[in-house]
């Protein structure tokens, strides 16, 4: 097994700082958007842009959820171990506003598409975004492209792409690896 360093944990820094600009210049004072994490692993990363958002630019409004899509997965009676439910947290409607999906790593689309299903449940959204921090391009099997990217990567299927971050796995960091 081979594992390649795609991003430090500097890097990844500089990206969340980009990332939270740019949600900044789209959405400046956060009054009509809500941040949904999805789970498992988008929530860290929701977690973080929040974080910059009240700490670095003073953004005191920002509406955080997170979504559990684990039943509305299209695999879900497929695998052969059975998915572990993780907990949704939304404490607020998203009827008419504009919701912005934050996952680590886009990959296939599926669970995009079961987070499109799933926010159902807490109202129609005016609009729906979507920030990953790494975007598979070559890898889709629906047509769901990111708004938000913070590092594009081309990787063969044999390939994966695995995301650490501090508050999960000590550190922050970005890796390819090859089975």
């Amino acid at each position: 097994m081979s594992k390649k360093t795609l991003l430090n944990s500097k890097e990844i820094d500089i990206i969340l700082h980009r990332l939270a600009c740019q949600l900044i210049e789209n959405h400046h004072h956060f009054e009509n958007t809500v941040l949904i994490g999805i789970q498992p692993r988008g929530i860290f990363l929701a977690e973080r842009l929040v974080a910059i958002l009240q700490t670095e630019y003073s953004v005191s409004n920002v509406r955080l959820g997170h979504l559990d899509i684990t039943f509305y997965r299209d695999d879900f009676r497929r695998r052969e171990a059975p998915l572990e439910a993780n907990k949704t947290q939304i404490d607020f409607i998203v009827e008419d506003k504009k919701v912005v999906f934050i996952d680590d790593v886009l990959y296939s689309g599926r669970s995009i598409r079961a987070a499109l299903t799933a926010i159902q449940s807490f109202g129609r959204p005016s609009n729906i975004e979507l920030l990953v921090l790494i975007d598979r391009r070559f890898s889709r099997h629906l047509p769901i492209q990111p708004d938000y990217t913070g590092r594009q990567v081309d990787v063969i299927n044999e390939e994966k792409v695995i995301v650490n971050w501090r508050e999960k796995d000590t550190k922050d960091s970005v890796y390819i690896i090859n089975n």
